[in-house]
Parts: C-alpha cells; sequence; structure tokens
C-alpha cells in the first residue's frame, strides 16, 4: 500500500471540494482516512438513479445525525442538484462534507449551488516520488505517475485505456464538444505543446480548427484536470520579457502516450523533455499541497533566454536538464535570470552524479532536489 503524502487536512474541521483527475487516488485515500464515515458513491448506477430521481433522500437520510459529522458524496460532479441539500444540510445541521470530483468543469459551468464559500477546495495529484520507496525515475519519466500506471513495468496498454475513459466519460458523456474526430486531433497537439509557450493561432493550424476553438478545447482540459498552465513571470525592470503561459498535461505519461512515444532512454531528447515534465509535475505537487500553487512560473525574454522555473517573486529559478553532466553552456539562462534578480536561488536540476556549485549556482541532481523539495528545503 502506497502512503500518500497529502492528508486532507482541512477536511478536519471543514468541508471541502476535493478534485483530482480519475484514477489519481481519491477514492482509495478517502477509504484509508475515513473507512467508517457516511459514504455515498455516485460511481455507483443504483446510489446514482435514486437520488437523481429524489435528491431529497439524501436530507432525509442525514438530518439525524449529529452536528460534524462527516458525509462523503464521490463524484459530486454527477449529481450537482444534490448541493442544494449539502447546502441545507451543513447550515441547519451542522454537517461536514467532502466531495469529490474528477472534473470541476460541470459544476462551474452549470451554475449549480457551490455553497457559498463554505466549502474549502482541496486538489489531489498523481503520485509523487516521496511517497514511493525505491521511487525509479525512468519509470516515472516512461508511464507517468498515476498509480496503476507507475507500478507496472510497462503501462502502454493502460495509458491508451486511459485516453479513453477520458474521452468516454469527460468529453463525450458530457457533450462537451461537436466535434469528437477535432477534438482527437487537438489533444495529439496539446501534447505537442505540453511544456511550451501557449499560442492558439499555432495550435489551431495544426489541427485545423479555429483559435477560438482551439481556446475553448484549452479550457476543458484545464476544466477536467487533464492538464493546467503556468503564467509567464513578468516583473522586471531590466528586459522585454514574454508573457505567454506555458501549457502542461497533468500527468507525463499522457502526453508520452498522445505523442506516441515510449521506452525512453536517457540521453534522447524526447527523455529530456519527459524528464523536464516531471519535475515540473513534482513542483505542481508540492506547491498545491502547500495552498502555494499561484507561486509558480517560468521566465523567458524577448531574446530567448529562458528558465523552466520560478517560485516565489523570483525567490528561486530553476532550469532542468536530464544531462548526467551540466556544461558551461547549459547555465546561460540561469546566469542571466541571477543578473536581473540577483536575491534568487539558482538551481540546475540534473542527473549529474553529485552536488556540486558552479558560482552562484547550485546544480543538483534530480533525487536530492525532490527529496529536499519535499523536505521543505527549496522553496
Amino acid at each position: 500500500m502506497i502512503n500518500r503524502y497529502f492528508k486532507l487536512p482541512d477536511a478536519a474541521d471543514e468541508s471541502v471540494f476535493f478534485f483530482g483527475a480519475r484514477q489519481t487516488g481519491k477514492t482509495t485515500l478517502l477509504k484509508q482516512l475515513y473507512p467508517n464515515e457516511r459514504y455515498y458513491d455516485l460511481l455507483k448506477s443504483d446510489e446514482f438513479e435514486r437520488l437523481s430521481r429524489r435528491p431529497y433522500l439524501l436530507r432525509e437520510e442525514l438530518q439525524d445525525c449529529e452536528e460534524n459529522t462527516l458525509v462523503i458524496i464521490d463524484e459530486i460532479q454527477k449529481l450537482p442538484i444534490l448541493l442544494d441539500e449539502v447546502h441545507w444540510l451543513m447550515v441547519n445541521r451542522g454537517l461536514r462534507f467532502i466531495l469529490t470530483g474528477s472534473s470541476a468543469r460541470k459544476l462551474r459551468r452549470s451554475g449549480v449551488n457551490l455553497l457559498g464559500g463554505r466549502a474549502l477546495q482541496n486538489d489531489f495529484y498523481p503520485l509523487v516520488s516521496v511517497e514511493i520507496d525505491n521511487f525509479d525515475i525512468d519509470r516515472a519519466v516512461n508511464n507517468g505517475m498515476l498509480p496503476r500506471h507507475y507500478l507496472v513495468a510497462d503501462a502502454t496498454r493502460r495509458l491508451s485505456g486511459y485516453v479513453g475513459l477520458y474521452l468516454q466519460t469527460e468529453i463525450i458523456e458530457e457533450a462537451v464538444v461537436r466535434n469528437l474526430p477535432s477534438f482527437n486531433r487537438f489533444l495529439e497537439a496539446a501534447a505537442l505543446t505540453s511544456g511550451e509557450m501557449l499560442v492558439y493561432t499555432n495550435v489551431a493550424a495544426d489541427c485545423g480548427v479555429s483559435s477560438v476553438t482551439v481556446k475553448s478545447y484549452f479550457d476543458i482540459l484545464v476544466d477536467t484536470l487533464f492538464g493546467y498552465t503556468i503564467p509567464a513571470y513578468t516583473k522586471t525592470v531590466k528586459r522585454k520579457l514574454i508573457q505567454a503561459p506555458k501549457f502542461y498535461l497533468f500527468d507525463v505519461g499522457i502526453s508520452n502516450h498522445l505523442l506516441h512515444r515510449s521506452h525512453l532512454k536517457q540521453g534522447s531528447p524526447e527523455y529530456g523533455h519527459a524528464f523536464e515534465h516531471l519535475i515540473i509535475q513534482e513542483i505542481v505537487a508540492y506547491l498545491g499541497y502547500h495552498g502555494r500553487r499561484n507561486e509558480l512560473s517560468y521566465w523567458r525574454t524577448g531574446s530567448g533566454i529562458e528558465i523552466d522555473a520560478v517560485l516565489g517573486d523570483a525567490a528561486v529559478g530553476i532550469e532542468i536538464k536530464s544531462t548526467t553532466e551540466v556544461k558551461e553552456h547549459q547555465l546561460r539562462g540561469l546566469r542571466s535570470f541571477g543578473e536581473d534578480y540577483p536575491q534568487a536561488r539558482l538551481i540546475m536540476v540534473s542527473q549529474d552524479l553529485r552536488h556540486r556549485r558552479v558560482g552562484n549556482i547550485e546544480i543538483i541532481p534530480v533525487r536530492e532536489f525532490l527529496s529536499d523539495l519535499w523536505a521543505d528545503n527549496i522553496v
């Protein structure tokens, strides 16, 4: 059994929305943390059917519970009308709820009751390195970090099935798009964009739809937790900076599948891209679990000098290379960033054998970096 890092601390005395992509392990975690609490699983057809016909049954079944009783409703986005009953029970009976979802889209766009700010949002991510004994970098780079995928030697078939499940449950069932073939082409174009600046016109040209449609498609990926954007860091007094965000699919294994890349070997460009994606994925999860998701950005000048991650107000600048020996020319971006923000800690994450320092730049082996990150020694 994998011991997850995140323990849903807000649920100790608050109601929470608990969002995460499918198969990140939300249900498994909740059953470990709360094995004896009231539990409604809307993936069960009988449970869904009876509550969809008579939502008030939830109130009738729970209104005699003691104050502060915790109730879990899994996949709340499948039946958002229940939120009216949840609201009543919170206000009039003092109950607490954990409301899970694999997509925030239906809740945010349907105008349903979002509980007037009475429920805090907590996000859940794929596995992270600190949760895994004998963490295997190469396996993570190839398979991604969804539990079912990381835990097998070759996740190719499972990744294919996962993307099919996403299309079926989040796109087709919800009738999110009218033209599924164009959305399928867009998914591959989005994977090509993963880790790159988001330019809608370029993606539109690749998949044969308008830039307006492409923007709506990217919104769907973000709303269904299939991807996220990272803004550009733009605070400067010296240089003209790029302001377009970057886009990442939520898991590197999904990118690999959509790009038809597998069995990646260290030293190849494809491995390097996936390695960078994996480290960004870890940083996103770390900041998300600490309520600091908005502290991540990237930096790129108009002349093309770039670093992969900026933490906080230029407190830390991070560049990511999968090389086993960082060379002088690979430090150019960090040097330029350090010139503009001399207070910043400068870090190169690589597969170097040992930690070393080149001037004011720390070159940190990836395992050491990940260990320091989750021990709160980076941020």
